[in-house]
């Protein structure tokens, strides 16, 4: 059988549209039918050569890491407690460890040296039917409601800035009297404002983004305030900051960006004793003003992906009604130039890929 599939063939170029076979189930494996896929910056990266080094793939290759869809197939030994079913509506959870690492028994499979992330090595769901292992197939079957489209987001732009959140929530960055900022109001930053809210035990939120139709998202979500900081100085930031809350600094920000402008942002406003967390990949390095961290005692905290636990968390707050989504339909036909869109920043929300 034959399936539809956009494939790399080479960094610095379009996806092409291919007919490839349906991949074989192996034994451990599932089959999964693509019903929706998320877009992610990360995607455009990948093409444009910026995770060559560190995470290389063979070509032709199939991207795609947020994936939402329904069994196909179960491999002969899948077992029965993994609770699946063919037919059953499922997500899948992207980072697959090598099982046997500290990282991965301490759960933390995406921060596996020797693992997969699914879209960056092992072929992805920018294609009608993907593979993957079954103990990373996680059954929707008992939310029968739940729109694929809005399921594939959360296996990524869904947990990335929650893992984020929770590091800011759990060094005591957070709570009422406390300022925190969402900088980047992108696939990754709408969500953050509601996590903000969620987990934020009553701290004042606040959305920094360059355009104002992607506040207005920051707004509807939650956030208390909201700041343009297109061609402003952080002088500017500040007086803003002043005139919203009656402080010129804040006590945690939520980086979705990864810019060398939002990280110099980020460092010049935070408070004594704040906390930067970091999950934006739009630079490749950091640099932080070391007098000021090491005398305010500031933190500085990278965040990757999520783990399993983090995916259960944010489909369980899904499937009670605390996350909205904002989502940009695409089909697979289209998808090179809302990747173009992606890289210029120009897309408000989550592109997601809709297959039939």
């Amino acid at each position: 059988m034959q399936m539809r599939a956009a494939r790399m063939h080479d960094y610095h170029r379009p996806l092409e549209i291919d007919e490839v076979p349906v991949p074989e189930v192996g034994r451990n494996h599932v089959l999964v039918k693509v019903a929706a896929t998320g877009m992610c910056r990360s995607d455009y990266q990948l093409l444009d050569g910026y995770f060559r080094d560190g995470l290389p793939v063979d070509f032709p290759f199939i991207p795609g890491h947020e994936v939402a869809g329904t069994v196909a197939e179960l491999g002969a030994d899948v077992p029965k407690s993994a609770g699946l079913s063919e037919g059953d509506l499922v997500v899948v959870d992207p980072n697959w460890g090598d099982g046997t690492c500290r990282q991965c028994h301490e759960g933390n499979q995406q921060l596996c040296g020797n693992g997969q992330l699914v879209g960056f090595g092992p072929n992805g769901g920018f294609a009608e039917y993907m593979v993957a292992p079954f103990d990373h197939v996680i059954s929707m079957a008992d939310q029968p409601d739940h729109d694929p489209q809005y399921l594939a987001p959360l296996t990524d732009a869904g947990i990335t800035p929650y893992r984020g959140m929770k590091k800011l929530r759990d060094a005591g960055k957070l709570g009422a009297g406390r300022t925190v900022v969402v900088n980047g109001i992108g696939g990754l930053g709408g969500y953050a404002v509601q996590y903000a809210r969620l987990l934020g035990g009553g701290a004042t939120v606040l959305g920094f983004a360059r355009s104002d139709e992607k506040l207005e998202v920051a707004t509807e979500y939650g956030a208390h305030h909201t700041v343009n900081v297109r061609d402003k100085t952080s002088e500017d930031v500040q007086n803003e900051l002043e005139d919203l809350t009656g402080r010129r600094t804040v006590d945690a920000v939520l980086d979705c960006a990864g810019s060398v402008e939002s990280l110099g942002l980020a460092a010049t406003i935070l408070a004594t004793e704040g906390a930067l967390s970091q999950v934006g990949l739009m630079g490749d390095r950091v640099e932080l003003p070391i007098f000021p961290f090491v005398s305010g005692e500031k933190s500085y905290f990278g965040s990757f992906w999520g783990n399993h636990n983090d995916l259960q968390e944010v489909l369980a707050l899904a499937s009670q009604g605390l996350i909205k989504h904002h989502i940009v339909p695409v089909k697979l036909d289209d998808i090179n130039d809302n990747l173009e869109a992606l890289g210029r920043g120009d897309i408000v929300g989550r592109a997601v890929v809709v297959f039939d």
